[in-house]
């Protein structure tokens, strides 16, 4: 689902978004000899981490400053199997807002970008140190929604 205050780039992708290069790992494939399912949640978890961090923040300056954004909900949905060495790109965006959470979209792109492995998305509540639901703070959302 898309927040329609959501910027959107010609392609329908959200904007700002970011790319994460990520060569596939020996250890990331299964007896089949493709990417193991659970991967491509570890691939969200990097893209949406480099995401925060050139937007200016690190993950770990958010939580300092009394905010986490724990996963209330991931869905993956599988195209095309990555294999070992593969060189995967994978794209994030933050498809919605509300009140005290935030959903990022994911893709997982070939090298070429001409093949689509994987789509995703992560609901992150956002709450303080004691764990309670809270608003999205300004200064939150206006560093994910800066271009």
């Amino acid at each position: 689902m898309t927040d329609p205050t959501a910027l959107l780039g010609p392609d329908g992708f959200p904007r700002p978004e970011a790319w994460l290069e990520h060569r596939v790992s020996y250890g990331e494939t299964d007896a089949m000899k493709v990417v193991y399912y659970a991967e491509y949640l570890h691939y969200f978890e990097r893209a949406r981490s480099l995401f925060i961090r050139r937007h200016g923040m690190s993950y770990a300056t958010v939580e300092e400053r009394g905010i986490a954004l724990p996963i209330t909900e991931a869905t993956v949905r599988y195209k095309r199997p990555l294999r070992y060495d593969d060189l995967a790109l994978v794209r994030v965006g933050i498809s919605q807002w509300r009140g005290a959470s935030v959903c990022f979209v994911y893709e997982v792109h070939s090298e070429d970008r001409a093949t689509l492995h994987a789509t995703g998305s992560t609901r992150h509540a956002c709450v303080d140190p004691t764990g309670r639901p809270v608003r999205v703070p300004g200064w939150l959302r206006a560093l994910f929604t800066a271009s």
